[in-house]
């Protein structure tokens, strides 16, 4: 058996047992999300689980036979973590960016993104199309795993993504600061015929459930792409894809035909 509090290295780079996580938690590094047995919250795990959380950190209570997985049979004492690929930006961090390339603000939204392939994408969607940065939710959200980050091609290094603890708050937020909000979704205005140049936000919903009812409501603008055939929805990143094309036209001032 491996000793307890080994730093095991896969794919999504698993950090095991009490003192190894609270050593990460201590040193700054960053971490995606920390997970407990059900249950357990006595002692050093409960001082543990605290600091996660004082740290902004999603703290998930899951069956042990779940973290016997993540763990490969490792001695876990019922915590693991996962690292992040990169340290999450805030809100400051996107609009300095904007301000340093002289542009107006692009930012893209994921509300409830949870396959990590998916957030991959749109990550390099945005670094692609010149997005400023990616919002999103701590909660019902993939975050910054190893997979999240080999699926973006390398494009989680270069575009700043801030994760917000209530998403209809950072909306509120970004309207404050002069951004319009476009949601993606169905039964809106097409989407080539809505101007984008100013400060804009695009909000692309779940892989199942698309944009939810409290953030749709926040947006300012709903676009629609059109369906010719019998699926009647994009998968996330695809749709992402073709709306900031829109958007990156409009600003680049290339004429259609």
């Amino acid at each position: 058996m491996k000793p307890a509090g080994r730093q095991e290295k896969s794919e999504t780079d698993v950090i095991i047992g009490r003192n190894a996580v609270m050593e990460a938690l201590r040193s700054g590094r960053p971490l995606d999300t920390v997970y407990v047995a059900r249950g357990a919250h006595g002692g050093s795990l409960g001082a543990l689980c605290q600091k996660a959380k004082a740290a902004g950190l999603p703290v998930k209570e899951v069956d042990p036979r779940k973290l016997d997985a993540m763990c490969a049979g490792a001695n876990h004492q019922g915590v693991a973590a996962l690292a992040a690929v990169k340290a999450f930006a805030s809100l400051d961090d996107v609009f300095a960016l904007a301000e340093e390339r002289k542009e107006a603000p692009f930012v893209i939204v994921a509300d409830g993104l949870e396959d990590p392939h998916n957030l991959g994408a749109v990550l390099r969607v945005a670094e692609c199309a010149g997005a400023h940065g990616v919002v999103i939710p701590k909660r019902r959200s993939v975050g910054l795993s190893y997979a999240v980050g080999k699926a973006s091609a390398g494009a989680v290094e270069y575009v700043p993504v801030v994760r917000v603890g209530n998403l209809p708050a950072a909306l509120e937020a970004l309207k404050a600061r002069g951004v319009w909000l476009y949601a993606a979704d169905m039964d809106g205005e097409p989407w080539c015929t809505v101007d984008y140049t100013g400060p804009c936000a695009l909000v692309i919903g779940s892989e199942g459930f698309g944009v939810s009812r409290l953030v749709k409501e926040k947006c300012d603008f709903t676009v629609s792409l059109p369906m010719k055939g019998r699926v009647n929805s994009l998968n996330a990143s695809v749709a992402c894809g073709v709306l900031c094309y829109e958007i990156a036209r409009q600003r680049a001032g290339l004429q259609s035909r």
